[in-house]
């Protein structure tokens, strides 16, 4: 049997012994070292790397026993993994796997779990609340956010999780923030302005405002105070580096404003490093409406 023959019969996934029934050991080193194959785990190749689920099936493979995804790979496979630290991390198996740069092995009590692409995982709610109690606060309430936007969890589940993991480091903050969630946030960044306008003491900004303007086009926000007919929207250089993006930009600017809306545009820098300021700006944008009103 060709080497790509084994390998199309076993899903992509071989062991060392099933390598070594088709071809040398000096053989196998060859291959390994002009990148024919790949060592996905121990005793365990492929053809070229695996995804997530081809590396989660080759640690099963290697093991001899079922593999639990959580944390980050978990989040992944439910859709709302932001960190993407790129490692695997999965329950501890019961058999000795030693960890590498590349795999994490967890000790997790009492973790519910579920299936997510055809893998054993830990439930939405639970990984959600598990990664953001390990984050700095700012990224709490993005992961909160994500994992409820997802729609693979509800507020309430959240909230039971936490209580699931009632003691353990970094709960206290997970569960403040937890009010806050709002499945409406687009982006990461979009969270962490919301919590330095939540710190700052800004009233609550309407999520996602649509407007429309004097030409009829329907024009949306990321944040909105209608009342004072304030808005603010934030800038990723991804998005607004391009000719076409900063001409769009230009052009709603210009379109809300006719319609006596303020725009208040913030990037990153503005949100990370200059928080104080953000707020003083929008604050004082909705200070002078108000007074004009």
């Amino acid at each position: 049997m060709h080497l790509d023959e084994l390998f199309r019969a076993n899903d992509g996934l071989v062991t060392r012994g099933q390598l070594l029934s088709v071809i040398s050991r000096k053989a196998l080193a060859s291959h390994l070292q002009a990148g024919a194959m790949v060592r996905v785990c121990h005793g365990v190749y492929a053809p070229e790397p695996p995804d997530t689920l081809g590396r989660l099936a080759a640690l099963e493979l290697a093991t001899g026993r079922p593999i639990v995804a959580c944390m980050g790979t978990a989040a992944e496979l439910h859709g709302f993994d932001i960190e993407n630290d790129g490692r695997i991390h999965v329950l501890d198996p019961g058999i000795r796997i030693r960890p590498t740069p590349e795999l994490m092995v967890h000790q997790r009590n009492g973790a519910p779990l579920r299936r997510a692409q055809g893998r054993l995982v830990t439930s939405p709610a639970w990984t959600a609340v598990e990664i953001a109690r390990t984050l700095n606060r700012r990224r709490v309430l993005a992961t909160l956010d994500v994992a409820l936007r997802s729609a693979t969890c509800s507020a309430p589940e959240l909230q039971r999780a936490i209580g699931e993991q009632k003691g353990r480091r970094g709960i206290v903050a997970v569960r403040e923030l937890l009010a806050h969630a709002d499945a409406r946030s687009e982006s990461p960044m979009e969270s962490e302005a919301r919590l330095v306008f939540i710190d700052g003491g800004l009233p609550t900004p309407v999520l996602q405002h649509e407007i429309i303007d004097h030409c009829g086009q329907l024009w949306r926000v990321d944040f909105a105070w209608p009342d004072a007919m304030v808005a603010a929207e934030y800038d990723s250089m991804q998005w607004h580096s391009s000719p076409e993006g900063w001409k769009r930009d230009r052009i709603k600017s210009a379109r809300l404003g006719e319609c006596g809306w303020s725009l208040v545009r913030f990037v990153v820098d503005d949100v990370r490093r200059h928080p104080a300021d953000l707020v003083l700006t929008l604050s004082n944008r909705l200070d002078a409406r108000r007074l004009a009103g």
